[in-house]
């Protein structure tokens, strides 16, 4: 190759390393002169709709990226210029074209806000939601598309959608706000993420993080048609929801029109429902701890109300099957369906609807929580073919739960249980002088000894098969009071069988020996029994006792007094009689009974003889 063609193509290349500096040394100059605040403001207007300003002068970076930062930007409605700006940040980076540049043009791909803090608004449906604008590039696409989707909204023609180049919008340590009594109350804070949406009529995605009521939380949304969902049409979407109390997705389809709706699978857990609820302020008590919950379900939603179909849901890891119906256009939401489980914790169900456990935190010990009763109302049919209630197990379990205007009630309408069969009721009826608690238990053909180690009565109800009736009513202001102000009835009868932890014969003994004895001193006996019967009346807490007769082959026994709830205190008369005897002598003193006052606590009774009439031999 000649020197000449040599010399002349090292001359070209350093004439195009010398172009392409002088270019990039020019670049700020030529920004700083044709790329002036008011055309950057303008090109962010035309793309938002709405008024922006820019107070301090762009800085211009040519390395590693090509892009301008401004300072003090904020983003306001055109119609209102006394209102707070919906936007402002402390500083927006702009990634810039060069070429575009060098004509004179603003194109940018890439828009970062630092320290945003975005102003909304609480809607009619409740979401807090920012201004809309009244114009601008992205309105204007959306007003096209909803001419698309009005012309067919079962298969819009998406080539007639506006292909517009749209590009990334990143944020980070923002925050939202909204005005509550003239004030700007913090809604989420540490707000990062990115939006991204290359152009109108393609997909868009967007992720965020931030800090919601002390949670951090994290959003993921993602759509391949964005504007037919903006527009009313109905477009795939895919959503999920991050937190530590909460965890929440969505895949199917959607309509942002005014008769919005979604049908696709959506997946709920939470390892405590209380706490979402406590998190959420919904309003409840914390009084209950309700345990772990976990749904999974087919939705289907429109007009106010929500269907989920092939529902599969666990509680406290407890799972079943069955539908739900929620709908909220009454003054409360409405949850109806029917759920099927294989095995319930009937404790932690019921503290969901009912205030069934003891309270925690800033409540009152004990306190009652019926404010569920004021949130919503509620309608469920549950079946379990196993279930417990404490220590309690129940098979074969047809229940209800029903919450409507300051009532709640839980009735189990059939159980198998203790060999037999139970029914019962909770019922908490909220009303302007207080919350009423009503409980009924009606137990069949049961195994007394079962039953009453159950209860923690084992003393007070004989081995043996019988039933139990219990009615209970009282003032609902706290557990205790229920039973220390609780009027009702008390009543079982049992066949033959036989009373635990009685031995008689040592019984009669200390009795004929005089002085008080502790019932603990003669409890290591049986005494078999024909049958007995127990019937008391309650009322404001106390039991009298009207009738407690036990009759074994020899003797007869009764007692008659009064056993209160507060203190547990016993005042009760007694006597054993020989069987032969008439029923007229039973509460008469003879040759032939042996009387005794009982003493004492449930716990700690006593005994002190009254007469000594029948020999234990």
């Amino acid at each position: 190759m000649p020197s000449s063609l040599i010399r002349r193509g090292v001359w070209a290349i350093g004439v195009a390393v010398i172009v392409i500096a002088l270019v990039v040394a020019a670049l700020p100059l030529i920004a700083s002169t044709r790329l002036v605040r008011d055309r950057i403001a303008w090109e962010m207007s035309a793309w938002s709709g709405f008024r922006v300003t820019i107070e301090g002068s762009p800085r211009i970076e040519v390395w590693p990226k090509f892009r301008a930062i401004l300072s003090d930007v904020t983003l306001s409605q055109w119609t209102e210029t006394d209102a707070p700006p919906v936007i402002e940040a402390e500083r927006v980076e702009i990634d810039l074209s060069a070429m575009a540049a060098l004509r004179g043009d603003v194109a940018f791909s890439t828009a970062r806000l630092v320290r945003p803090t975005i102003r909304v608004q609480r809607t009619a449906n409740g979401l807090f939601l920012p201004a809309q604008p009244t114009g601008g590039r992205i309105t204007r696409s959306i007003d096209t598309a909803r001419g698309v989707v009005n012309a067919d909204p079962a298969k819009p023609d998406l080539d007639k959608l506006p292909a517009d180049a749209f590009g990334t919008v990143e944020f980070r340590d923002g925050r939202m706000v909204a005005s509550v009594g003239g004030k700007d109350d913090e809604i989420l804070s540490s707000l990062s993420g990115q939006a991204s949406w290359a152009a109108m009529n393609s997909n868009a995605t967007l992720s965020a993080t931030g800090i919601w009521r002390g949670e951090s939380i994290a959003v993921d949304a993602a759509s391949p048609k964005p504007l037919v969902l903006f527009a009313g049409g109905t477009a795939p979407l895919t959503l999920s929801f991050k937190a530590a109390p909460a965890t929440f997705s969505f895949d199917g389809v959607a309509s942002m029109s005014d008769n919005a709706y979604f049908d696709g699978q959506a997946k709920f857990s939470a390892p405590s429902l209380r706490r979402v609820l406590e998190w959420a302020k919904a309003g409840i008590a914390p009084s209950a701890a309700i345990g772990s919950v976990s749904i999974s379900s087919k939705v289907s939603a429109a007009a106010g109300r929500v269907k989920f179909e092939n529902t599969a849901i666990a509680l406290d890891n407890n799972p079943g099957m069955g539908a739900l119906d929620f709908s909220y256009g009454e003054a409360r939401p409405v949850i109806s369906g029917t759920l099927a489980f294989d095995t319930l914790d009937l404790r932690s169900f019921l503290s969901a609807f009912t205030p069934l456990a003891p309270a925690t935190g800033t409540t009152a010990p004990d306190e009652v929580d019926t404010s569920f009763a004021d949130r919503v109302n509620l309608d469920l049919r549950v079946s379990a073919a196993h279930a417990t209630a404490g220590a309690i197990q129940l098979a074969d379990v047809a229940a209800t739960a029903q919450v409507k205007d300051g009532l709640s009630v839980f009735d189990i309408s059939d159980a198998s249980a203790f060999g037999g069969n139970i029914q019962s009721s909770l019922r908490f009826d909220r009303k302007p002088e207080g919350t009423q608690v009503e409980i009924r238990l009606l137990a069949s053909d049961i195994d007394g000894g079962a039953f009453g180690t159950a209860a923690g009565m084992t003393r007070l109800v004989p081995i043996g098969t019988g039933t139990v009736s219990v009615i209970l009513k009282g003032p609902g202001k706290a557990w205790d009071s229920v039973f220390e102000n609780a009027d009702g009835s008390v009543s079982a009868t049992f066949g033959p069988g036989a009373l635990s932890a009685l031995n008689l014969p040592a019984f009669l003994k200390h009795t004929e020996q005089g002085g008080f004895f502790a019932l603990d001193d003669v409890s290591d006996g049986t005494l078999p029994i024909d049958g007995a019967e127990i019937k008391a009346t309650i009322s404001k807490g106390v039991a009298r006792i009207d009738k407690a007769e036990a009759n074994s082959a020899k003797y007869k026994l009764w007692l008659s007094g009064i056993a209160s709830y507060a203190g547990r205190g016993l005042a009760l008369s007694g006597g054993i009689i020989q069987s032969d005897q008439t029923a007229a002598q039973t509460k008469t003193q003879g040759p032939n009974q042996s009387s005794f006052f009982v003493g004492g606590t449930w716990s700690t009774p006593f005994i002190s003889p009254i007469s000594r009439g029948v020999s234990g031999e």
